[in-house]
């Protein structure tokens, strides 16, 4: 039983060994001390460590420097491409901006334009009726005599604004007796002109 014991510890210690030398064999472990002496043992040489210099460390420092200033540099130029990125898009950007606020300013001079010139018709449309309510409560001898010293489109308007103040109350136009007043030859000519223009405003 002894001799058994002792064979399997002899084979164990045999294995650990075949397996160091193996694994240093590999350069999986580091077993070169412990075995220099079982190599010269053996008769062989056994392996060394390769030695380092003091130059040899530094020029390792300076590769692993130069490897990290490598990288920033890389770093450095990608940030520089994102800025540049960043600063064209901004200037496309505020570009934008530009025309559209010069678009804005367009088309609210426009909407200005539009609502008075929408003012300046309804102020002339109003004084149209009021001078044609006017005339109407006259005597029609004395409301032609105004009308002959107005232009033919003022006077026409006030006629248009007449017929148009009759037909919505139900009462009789005076346009054609102030017609059958005024010269025939400027009652044909305003008739003419309200037949072949549109209404005005």
């Amino acid at each position: 039983m002894v001799g058994r014991v002792i064979v399997l510890l002899l084979l164990v210690v045999v294995l650990a060994a075949g397996g160091i030398v193996w694994f240093d064999y590999l350069n999986v472990i580091d077993a070169k001390t412990v075995l220099a002496p079982l190599y010269r043992f053996i008769g062989r040489e056994g392996r060394s460590q390769p030695g380092v210099t003091p130059e040899e460390l530094l020029n390792l420092d300076a590769e692993r420097l130069m490897v990290r200033l490598e990288a920033l540099d890389l770093h450095r130029m990608e940030l520089d491409t994102q800025k540049r990125d960043i600063d064209l898009r901004y200037g496309e950007i505020e570009q934008m901006a530009q025309e559209l606020e010069v678009r804005q300013k367009a088309l609210e001079d426009l909407e200005n334009s539009l609502s008075g010139q929408t003012t300046d018709a309804e102020n002339k449309d109003r004084n149209i009726e009021q001078n044609a309510r006017i005339l109407n409560g006259m005597r029609p001898e004395r409301a032609v005599g105004i009308l002959s010293k107005m232009d033919d489109q003022s006077v026409i308007d006030v006629l248009r604004k007449t017929e148009e103040i009759a037909r919505a109350e139900g009462t009789s136009s005076l346009v054609s007796y102030w017609l059958s007043l005024m010269e025939p030859e400027r009652a044909a000519e305003l008739q003419r002109k309200m037949v072949g223009r549109p209404q005005s405003l």
